[in-house]
C-alpha cells in the first residue's frame, strides 16, 4: 500500500449533501452505514436498518458504545412518532447511604460502582418486535460477522481508541484494565488506522443475544456472567436488576419553532434542554448565522436552559417542575427577558412563577428512525465482563449524591441522561431525524443544527459542517479552530470568556436525513469531524 498519514489533513475538504429515494442510512462509521443499506435492500424497513446498525456499531465503534450501554429512539412509523426510552436504572443495592458506608465520598467515574442496568440490547429486541420486518437474528448477523472476521479500523476511531487506552490505564485498577486490554488492546496497544481488529467474545455474545431475542442478557447465561463479575469486583449490579428490566415506550415532547415542531425524548434525557433553548430563541428574528448578536443570544439562551436542566431534569416522578412548565411559552418569554447585551453567569429560574453513537435511517415507505446509544464516557466504566466482550457503561456517574436533589441517587431510579435523538416535523408531516453525539454538547449541537436549518437555510451537510461553539460553565465558551476569529473577539468584548480549541473532537458528531413530503426524495448529511458517511439508494 502507498505510504501516507491518515491523520494528516492539510486542506479544508468539501462535502455535498447526499440524495436518495429508496432508502438512506447516516452513521459515524462507513461500514455501519453499509450494513444498514444492505438490510434495506434485503427488504427490511428503517427500524430493521437501525437495529442492525446499532448492533454493528458496538463492534465498529467500540470507543463510543457497546453491548453494555443505553439507548433511545424516535421512530416515525405509520404516520406517528414513537419514543423508546431504553436507559437503565440504578441497581437495588446502589444507594447514597450504601456508598458512604462502603467508603465512597462521591460517585466514582470508572470501575464497578457507577454501572446502571444496560438498556441497549433490550432496545434492539423491542424495536424489532414492535416494528421490524426481518427476523431479529438476521439483523444481528452483520455485527457477528465483523466481530468474527475483523475489519480495518478507521482513522478517527484509531485516534479515540489510543486516547482511551491512555486514560483508562491511569484511571482503572490494574486488574480491571487487564480485562479491558485483553479485548481492546490484545497486543499491548490499540489498533492503528487501517489495522484489522476482531473479537471472538463479541461475536459469541452477539450470537447469544440474537438467538434469545436479548433474553440471555437480562434473564439468562449472560446475566449470570455479569452478576458473577460484579460480585468479584465489588460492584452493585446483580442478575435480579437485569431480570426486572424492560425498555419503556414514551410520548415524545416538542416545541414549535418558526413553523416546525422539534421533537425530543422526555426526561430523564436532556433533550428538553435543547427545546428550552429554542423556546427562548423563537422570539428573535435572526438574519445572519455568524452575526455577533445571533451568537450572543444563542449562547445566553443555552446557558439558561442548561442550568434549568441541571436543577429540574430527572426521572419524571422525581422532578419538582413539570415538562409542560419548563416548555411553556410564558416561561420561554420570561427567560428571554433575562438576556441582555452582556454575558452573564446563569442561574436557574422558576417556571412555576414564570462517549456516544448516533444514527439516522429512512426507507422508501416514509418510515424513519432517530437512534442513539452510548457507553457514556468513551468505554464507559472500563469494566469488560470476561469472555463476553461486554463493556459496561458508567451512567450512575450522572447521579447527584444529594438526596434532596431531583436527580439524587436512589435504587431503581434512572439518572439524568445525556444521549438524545432528535426529530423534525412540519404541519404533522415528517421532515426527518437528526442528532449529535458528545455528552453535554448534544443539546447545544441540536440547537445549532436546527437553527442552521430553519433560520439560515443550510442543507444537511452544511448544517453539520458549520463551526460550532460549546458552553462549558459560567461565561466560558469554547469554539472550534475554524470559528471566526473576529466573532470570538467580539464575543469577548461582550463579556464571554472565549477559548479557541486546537481540534474538534469535543464539539460533537452528528447525522441528518430530511425527506421531501411531495417526492419522497431523501437528503442527508454526515459528520465531517469523524469517519462517518451517508449510504443511499
Amino acid at each position: 500500500m502507498i505510504s501516507f498519514d491518515p491523520h494528516h489533513h492539510p486542506y479544508a475538504s468539501y462535502r455535498a449533501p447526499t440524495y436518495g429515494k429508496k432508502g438512506m442510512v447516516a452513521t459515524s462509521q462507513p461500514l455501519a452505514s453499509q450494513v444498514g443499506l444492505d438490510i434495506l435492500k434485503k427488504g427490511g424497513n428503517a427500524v430493521d436498518a437501525a437495529v442492525a446498525v446499532a448492533a454493528s456499531l458496538t463492534v465498529l465503534e467500540p470507543t463510543s458504545n457497546g453491548i453494555g450501554g443505553d439507548a433511545f429512539a424516535l421512530v416515525w412509523m405509520d404516520g406517528e412518532l414513537h419514543g423508546l426510552n431504553a436507559s437503565g436504572y440504578a441497581p437495588e443495592e446502589l444507594s447514597i447511604d450504601g456508598l458512604y458506608k462502603d467508603g465512597y465520598d462521591e460517585m466514582p467515574k470508572r470501575g464497578p460502582v457507577p454501572i446502571t442496568v444496560p438498556g441497549a440490547p433490550a432496545a434492539w429486541a423491542e424495536l424489532s418486535r414492535a416494528f421490524g420486518k426481518l427476523p431479529f437474528s438476521e439483523l444481528i448477523a452483520p455485527a457477528v460477522a465483523y466481530a468474527e472476521e475483523g475489519y480495518p479500523v478507521a482513522s478517527m476511531l484509531a485516534t479515540l481508541w489510543a486516547s482511551a487506552f491512555e486514560t483508562l490505564e491511569k484511571e482503572l485498577d490494574p486488574t480491571v484494565f487487564a480485562d479491558w486490554s485483553r479485548v481492546f488492546a490484545p497486543e499491548g496497544r490499540t489498533p492503528a488506522a487501517g489495522e484489522l481488529w476482531s473479537s471472538r467474545e463479541h461475536a459469541e455474545t452477539l450470537k447469544e443475544i440474537a438467538e434469545t431475542n436479548a433474553e440471555s442478557f437480562y434473564r439468562g447465561d449472560l446475566a449470570k456472567k455479569i452478576d458473577t463479575y460484579m460480585k468479584e469486583q465489588g460492584g452493585y449490579l446483580r442478575s435480579k436488576d437485569l431480570a426486572l428490566y424492560k425498555p419503556e415506550w414514551v410520548k415524545p415532547i416538542s416545541v414549535h419553532y418558526k413553523g416546525y415542531d422539534v421533537w425530543e425524548i422526555p426526561p430523564n434525557g436532556q433533550g428538553i434542554v435543547a427545546l428550552m433553548a429554542l423556546n427562548i430563541l423563537k422570539g428573535y428574528d435572526f438574519q445572519e448565522r455568524d452575526n455577533i448578536n445571533t451568537l450572543h443570544h444563542q449562547m445566553e439562551a443555552m446557558k439558561l436552559a442548561f442550568v434549568d436542566g441541571e436543577k429540574y431534569v430527572a426521572q419524571p416522578d422525581a422532578m419538582t417542575r413539570t415538562t409542560e412548565e419548563l416548555l411553556s411559552d410564558a416561561y420561554g418569554e420570561a427567560r428571554r427577558g433575562e438576556i441582555g447585551s452582556e454575558a452573564k453567569v446563569p442561574e436557574a429560574g422558576d417556571p412555576s412563577s414564570g462517549g456516544t453513537v448516533y444514527l439516522a435511517t429512512a426507507d422508501g415507505e416514509g418510515n424513519m428512525v432517530s437512534f442513539i446509544q452510548s457507553n457514556y464516557m468513551g468505554f464507559g466504566s472500563g469494566m469488560v465482563v470476561p469472555d463476553t466482550g461486554i463493556a459496561l457503561h458508567n451512567r450512575a456517574h450522572n447521579f447527584s449524591m444529594n438526596e434532596k436533589h431531583a436527580n439524587g441517587l436512589m435504587p431503581g431510579k434512572r439518572p439524568y441522561h445525556t444521549i438524545i435523538p432528535g426529530f423534525l416535523t412540519r404541519g404533522g408531516d415528517p421532515v426527518g431525524p437528526f442528532g449529535v453525539m458528545g455528552e453535554f454538547m448534544q443539546p447545544q449541537g441540536h440547537m445549532q443544527m436546527i437553527m442552521n436549518t430553519i433560520d439560515f437555510g443550510l442543507h444537511p451537510q452544511a448544517a453539520l459542517d458549520a463551526p460550532r461553539w460549546q458552553w462549558k460553565r459560567d461565561t466560558l465558551i469554547t469554539v472550534e479552530p475554524d470559528f471566526s476569529r473576529a466573532a470570538a473577539q467580539a464575543l469577548s468584548r461582550k463579556g464571554h470568556t472565549v477559548k479557541i480549541e486546537t481540534e474538534s473532537s469535543s464539539f460533537g458528531r452528528g447525522q441528518i436525513i430530511w425527506r421531501d413530503p411531495e417526492t419522497g426524495v431523501l437528503c442527508g448529511g454526515s459528520e465531517s469531524r469523524t469517519d462517518g458517511n451517508v449510504a443511499a439508494w
